[in-house]
């Protein structure tokens, strides 16, 4: 892989997530509104910059062109499908062997066998609600954004996070397929931490077609769960008939 493209540069985790492509010496092209360019600023001679609103077509169209592999962020902004736009504006104009990688949060399911907590399911319940009455996101239009690239058969994955922390790196998380796993229980996450594992995945072909829910490797729970792993290698527990 050689070139990629980052949708969604300007914010936290593109920053991020430009730095990782940049240290892995992947030529970069980044996607960001216009008003955002100057928090690019310290990459301007590194990237290639494309202005203009994530959802917007004919942007999409020209960042993805000859790029091995696209990162997108899913922002859920406005009223006006902007992360179901974006999703499917990168699945329609992205080169045909493109690895995809989108990130969202953990409250997307894609087979319905995530278990939620009834904190989360509150949360986003009265999220949404405040959101859409105030006309800031539009939680629903990353569930539509998500349901497109799972019906889709190009090569995606869709990285879903915990909650995020700042704060130096403790490493690639961790990931399950279904949130309610023990392993995601510390429900924490550095974000420049997602961010690698965004990057890391565009050349994991095991991510293919997997939404992986991801936590901190250094989290209580990943470690917990890396010790009974250890301990089973070690202790076999008594084989069935």
């Amino acid at each position: 892989m050689k070139k990629v493209c980052i949708i969604g540069a300007s914010g936290k985790l593109g920053q991020y997530m430009v730095q990782h492509a940049l240290d892995r010496g992947y030529e970069v092209v980044g996607v960001c509104r216009q008003r955002s360019v100057a928090k690019l600023d310290k990459f301007k001679e590194r990237i290639t910059l494309v202005p203009g609103a994530t959802n917007d077509r004919s942007v999409v169209r020209k960042a993805v062109a000859g790029c091995d592999g696209v990162l997108t962020v899913l922002a859920p902004w406005g009223v006006q499908q902007y992360a179901s736009g974006t999703a499917q504006a990168v699945l329609d104009f992205s080169e045909p062997d493109a690895r995809l990688v989108f990130s969202c949060g953990w409250h997307i399911s894609r087979d319905g066998k995530d278990v939620y907590s009834w904190r989360l399911k509150a949360l986003v319940s009265i999220a949404g609600r405040i959101a859409r009455l105030f006309r800031l996101v539009e939680l629903d239009d990353q569930v539509e954004a998500c349901r497109r690239i799972f019906s889709s058969d190009r090569q995606w994955t869709v990285v879903r996070g915990s909650d995020l922390e700042e704060g130096e790196s403790q490493g690639l998380p961790v990931w399950s397929r279904h949130v309610g796993d023990r392993i995601l229980e510390s429900n924490i996450t550095r974000r420049v931490d997602f961010a690698l594992f965004m990057v890391a995945a565009l050349e994991n072909d095991g991510l293919i077609r997997e939404a992986p829910a991801i936590v901190g490797c250094r989290t209580r729970s990943a470690l917990a769960s890396r010790s009974k792993a250890q301990d089973s290698s070690v202790h076999p527990g008594p084989r069935g008939p």
